[in-house]
């Protein structure tokens, strides 16, 4: 039982970094300056990795050094520019259903690094919830760019390896300082990159300033140490799953900040979503097991 309940809490930790992404859609589109993806993407992830390295007062150590330039570049700074990219152009529904595939790629790539082989209910869970996410989001058209589908699948790509290493490399390091190692490494790696593209970096008035600082606080640094954490605790395929919950909060606080009604095709999409990931906590697993052990002890 106690492992169930610790299960259930580090699911529940985990889900705080998909409900804080979820909500970043919002404040990127309203706060924050479209032409600056690259240093867009700087300002989320530098000042946060710096935060949480303060915090920690660890310098990476050893092979740690190239490990996190490459998860870095995996997961925070590459990832960040190619959704920024993404975002441009393609319509939101187009690139929150590629990035809903997600769960799928992580459980081949845990297969593939961890030897993590798939299970049928974590498999089927996010079949459901893919299905779920397209019908939130695939109600009506849109142009779509080669370019834009390009980006948004290597970003989830990208990101999706990213993770399962940082599960793979990570049982000798602790959560504080994987994640600043990871968030500072992304965004140095970006910088130069930003310069040469981008020129001079963009004005910031207020509240460009307060929705960096809700991005790079709330968004970036304790999403990322709930994701990492639920990585250390439970399989990737399971953490991939609750990442589902990214496009459920975009959809959510879009319809709350408009005013809008969402229609029997988004509620049911709702519900396939939160069933996939029901379905692929490894709680439900172990429920008919668990109902055994206690009629064997009630059995007098």
């Amino acid at each position: 039982m106690a492992s169930m309940e610790a299960t259930v809490r580090w699911s529940v930790i985990t889900a705080i970094a998909p409900v804080a992404w979820g909500s970043s859609y919002f404040v990127t589109l309203h706060f924050l300056p479209a032409d600056h993806p690259l240093y867009g993407a700087v300002l989320r992830a530098l000042p946060a990795g710096l935060l949480l390295l303060l915090a920690r007062r660890r310098l990476p150590h050893g092979s740690w050094w190239w490990k996190s330039i490459v998860l870095g570049s995996l997961t925070m700074g590459a990832f960040f520019a190619l959704v920024y990219l993404a975002a441009q152009l393609l319509p939101t529904s187009i690139a929150s259903t590629i990035m809903a595939t997600a769960p799928v790629v992580m459980m081949l790539f845990a297969w593939l690094l961890l030897s993590e082989r798939p299970r049928v209910l974590p498999l089927a869970g996010a079949g459901l919830g893919i299905a779920g996410v397209c019908a939130m989001l695939l109600t009506g058209g849109g142009a779509i760019d080669p370019i834009g589908v390009i980006a948004s699948v290597a970003a989830m790509a990208m990101s999706s390896i990213g993770f399962v290493l940082a599960k793979r490399w990570s049982s000798d390091v602790d959560v504080l300082s994987l994640t600043s190692w990871q968030l500072v490494a992304g965004g140095v790696v970006l910088v130069p990159v930003a310069i040469a593209v981008e020129g001079a970096p963009p004005a910031l008035d207020a509240p460009a300033l307060l929705g960096f600082g809700y991005l790079s606080i709330v968004a970036t640094a304790v999403a990322y140490l709930a994701w990492f954490s639920g990585l250390k605790h439970l399989s990737a395929g399971t953490v991939g799953l609750v990442g589902l919950l990214n496009p459920v909060t975009g959809v959510l606080l879009g319809t709350l900040v408009a005013g809008e009604l969402l229609t029997v095709q988004q509620l049911l999409g709702l519900a396939l979503v939160f069933l996939g990931i029901l379905l692929g906590q490894p709680v439900l697993a172990r429920l008919p097991k668990y109902a055994r052990s206690v009629g064997r002890k009630d059995t007098p």
